[in-house]
């Protein structure tokens, strides 16, 4: 089946909310005038219940169907994110953000607008036996909003028995869906190194304990742990992003720190990862007789799509856009999503949607590809009606 009719018709609509969200992207927790412009939708829509506040600056709206024939009441959460980045932007659009250095360069303003778009649908229509739930968060970029809401009841509140997410990606063309049953995106870790070694003048160097000569072996160190101690059919990322040391060039810091991320796909690895470390650390530690503390912090989980769950999104999916648009191997991405932590409450599942020939995710020339609308829009809509046929 392909696009919904009455979806095409609504595009200019949708399309005219995303590039206003655009103009005003708000970051984090701080949400509250895209939240207060969602909720004032919702409410327009007729929900039957519309929450706000909800981790924080989340919102939640209630659309009710059918009475079940079977008597089997089900529930599905459809979920989009509302924050933006701290990016100043560079596209120069007419609908270009009118704040400096933050800008909707990630696509939330669209998975915001295309998932109220199929809630105004699903609210005219009713198409379906149970209750459909659409789920605007906060702080996906870094504060892990899913977690706040489910904190704050949103599963056992609203009786959710399967969530669903989606995220537009740059360079699959517009119209194509993409995903995978089981690890889909990677747990995201940061970690943070303090070395203290002894400073001194440059040109004394055997008086010192160098800390930039400590950072450089630990760095050099920590990169053999992917390359020797993890199974090559496995996979692990671990980059230092960050080395900060000395304000002179002719003295030789007493103190280092580095920054960085660890990425992995099972809690195996991650755990390898993690032990590996500080084993190097102490190494280091011993070897040049510097103090070297790691701190480990863990962050974003594994997103792991379910089976059933996929099976059902690439079935609606291949619907929309025919089975040839739709990849349903396509390889884990490294990058993270704090969806992993709704998706271990409940069964589900996360996909991608074309966003054509565009700029990277995060980058200051991004935009989102408004023909990609009416895609993730009937997607969303197909995905209630089917899953929750009466």
């Amino acid at each position: 089946m392909p696009i919904i009719n009455r979806v095409a018709d609504l595009q200019p609509e949708i399309m005219a909310w995303r590039r206003d969200l655009h103009a005003h992207p708000e970051l984090m927790y701080d949400v509250h005038r895209t939240a207060g412009f969602v909720a004032e939708r919702l409410k327009e829509f007729g929900c039957d219940e519309v929450v706000t506040g909800l981790g924080r600056t989340g919102v939640v709206g209630v659309i009710r169907g059918r009475k079940p024939a079977s008597g089997e009441h089900k529930v599905i959460g459809l979920r989009a994110d509302m924050d933006a980045l701290p990016i100043e932007e560079e596209t120069n659009l007419p609908y270009a953000s009118k704040t400096p250095g933050k800008m909707h360069a990630c696509g939330h303003d669209g998975h915001t607008s295309m998932l109220l778009g199929a809630a105004q649908y699903l609210a005219e229509t009713r198409n379906f036996a149970g209750d459909a739930v659409v789920i605007f968060q906060p702080a996906e970029e870094g504060g892990a909003g899913a977690a706040a809401m489910i904190k704050d009841g949103l599963m056992d509140r609203f009786k959710i028995d399967q969530v669903y997410g989606m995220h537009n990606n740059p360079g699959m063309p517009v119209g194509s869906f993409a995903l995978r049953p089981g690890p889909i995106m990677a747990a995201m870790d940061r970690i943070s190194i303090q070395i203290e070694g002894k400073g001194g003048h440059a040109a004394y160097p055997h008086k010192t304990v160098d800390s930039v000569l400590v950072g450089s072996q630990l760095v050099m160190a920590l990169q053999t742990i992917v390359s020797r101690t993890v199974n090559p059919l496995e996979s692990a990322v671990l980059s230092i992003c960050e080395f900060h040391a000395g304000h002179a060039s002719n003295v030789i810091p007493a103190t280092a720190e580095l920054r960085g991320t660890v990425r992995t796909l099972n809690a195996e690895v991650r755990d390898l990862m993690e032990k590996r470390m500080n084993e190097v650390v102490n190494g280091v530690a011993l070897q040049t007789g510097a103090k070297i503390v790691l701190d480990y912090d863990r962050g974003y989980p594994v997103v792991v799509n379910h089976r059933a769950e996929t099976d059902m999104a690439v079935r609606v999916a291949s619907e929309i856009s025919g089975a040839e648009k739709v990849n349903i191997d396509m390889p884990p991405v490294m990058g993270a999503e704090d969806f992993a932590y709704m998706l271990e409450a409940r069964p589900g599942a996360f996909i991608f949607c074309g966003n054509g020939d565009s700029a990277g995710l995060h980058h200051p020339a991004y935009n989102f590809n408004d023909d990609a609308i009416v895609y993730g829009t009937s997607y969303w809509v197909k995905l209630v009606e089917t899953t929750l046929a009466a």
